[in-house]
């Protein structure tokens, strides 16, 4: 079953430890200002999926991060968001991951339960279970198995 938050409220979410960010909700009108940003846009053609994914991540975070705990300069203090500083949080590769797996991902999820797709039984979105029953490991086939006929 889906759950909907109406309230509509932004999150606070770990990314690290000590570090948290605090990020809007991931919504359709969020997604749609992303895809056309002009940092998204100017992504050459020629360009890789993972250039691709960082300047989108880049992107959207840009848009959805609000505030944040545990993030200071190089001299140790305190700031702000801004975007220079949430491009270069994302350039940090496990704030990357966890910003992917934590935010996106939980979008990426739903849209997968919507197409009635199962959770992948290993991995981050584990929870799917086998159906088939484990082979046993000396007992061979009893009969071979049945091929279409050759006409």
């Amino acid at each position: 079953m889906l759950t909907l938050d109406l309230t509509n409220a932004p999150r606070w979410h770990d990314v690290a430890p000590g570090v948290r960010v605090q990020l809007r909700p991931l919504t359709t009108a969020l997604m749609v200002a992303t895809r056309s940003d002009p940092a998204v846009e100017a992504v050459p053609e020629e360009a890789s999926d993972e250039e691709r994914a960082v300047a989108f991540a880049k992107a959207l975070a840009r848009r959805a991060v609000l505030a944040w705990d545990g993030i200071g300069d190089a001299g140790g203090n305190v700031i702000d968001p801004s975007p220079e500083a949430i491009d270069a949080l994302l350039d940090v590769w496990p704030i990357f991951e966890a910003f992917q797996l934590t935010y996106v991902s939980k979008g990426l999820l739903l849209e997968q339960e919507k197409n009635a797709s199962a959770l992948s039984p290993n991995g981050p979105s584990a929870g799917a279970s086998a159906t088939a029953k484990p082979a046993h490991p000396t007992r061979a086939a009893s009969k071979p198995a049945r091929t279409a006929r050759r006409g």
